[in-house]
């Protein structure tokens, strides 16, 4: 899932629930993976906002039997990097439906791939003939690109950092990894669907969460981010393991071996999953990896 302007979450924290079991096996774990890729949002992070100890203990013991971890999420970089900081995660991360890879221990982006403006405000321009007008926020480019919000997005309540613009022309003044669009009569799929089916020629369309339509650069999906990230670990999809919850996720789960959609996943994600976990407030993501390390 992706945070958009539209579900801001406040940065996570690291509480010992009462209820976490400790996960310590009593022999050396295997483990059939060599990667690990788990969305945010949904996935990883509970409804508090955090990272349970379960989760932490069951990843630690996935890392120690020879896996490693990567985070693939819809934020940008700015919206992630203070949970792999809470983490003490110094690996790679997929950020911005596959955008940006970055170093969390080196705070360095790697790669990123920009969206292209012009063709972004053809396909805009598209859609808008065919629903009518939209919304618009955008997220800039970089380690610390700011996320701009136009003329009537709605934006929830929470403390990650977003600029309100007056003038739609400031959306376009710098280069861009995404536009976040919303109509004021569709929902979410609906919306999804018919930007797709308008523009989809032109650039990518993605659901990434409750409020949070994405349009991004044709061919772009946390898929390919993840691939680039796997390609430096030197570890192939045969050898990985995904976790999510919403459509953005489905290309990921068709990239690596084994997808596991979490309980309060989206339907169109649990049609194309391997497997069907526990929620993420329940540690679906740890019960699973305990399963598979426990042989």
């Amino acid at each position: 899932m992706s945070t958009g302007p539209a579900s801001a979450e406040p940065p996570a924290a690291s509480p010992v629930p009462s209820s976490a079991q400790s996960f310590q096996p009593s022999f050396q774990p295997s483990f059939p993976y060599k990667l690990v890729a788990t969305d945010l949002d949904g996935t990883l992070l509970g409804e508090d906002h955090t990272v349970s100890a379960r989760t932490r203990e069951a990843l630690a013991a996935a890392t120690a039997a020879g896996a490693a971890h990567i985070i693939v999420t819809g934020r940008a970089v700015p919206w992630t990097r203070h949970i792999l900081d809470d983490l003490g995660y110094d690996g790679l991360a997929v950020c911005g439906q596959g955008a940006q890879v970055y170093h969390a221990g080196e705070h360095k982006l790697l790669t990123s791939v920009t969206l292209d403006r012009q063709l972004a405000a053809l396909a805009i321009s598209k859609i808008e003939a065919e629903i009518g007008p939209l919304a618009l926020a955008v997220s800039r480019d970089g380690l610390d690109g700011d996320v701009l919000v136009g003329p009537g997005y709605r934006v929830q309540e929470g403390p990650l950092p977003a600029l309100v613009v007056d003038d739609p022309a400031e959306l376009w003044s710098a280069p861009l990894n995404k536009v976040y669009i919303q109509h004021p009569e569709l929902d979410d799929d609906a919306l999804a669907l018919a930007a797709r089916a308008t523009a989809g020629s032109l650039v990518a369309v993605v659901m990434a969460g409750a409020g949070v339509v994405e349009i991004l650069p044709l061919g772009l999906s946390k898929a390919t981010g993840l691939s680039l990230a796997a390609r430096r670990l030197g570890v192939k999809a045969a050898d990985t393991i995904a976790f999510g919850d919403m459509p953005n996720d489905i290309p990921m789960f068709g990239w690596a071996r084994h997808g596991v959609a979490m309980a309060n996943a989206h339907e169109d994600l649990k049609a194309v999953a391997d497997e069907v976990t526990a929620s993420n407030e329940d540690d679906g993501i740890a019960m699973v990896l305990e399963k598979l390390l426990l042989g």
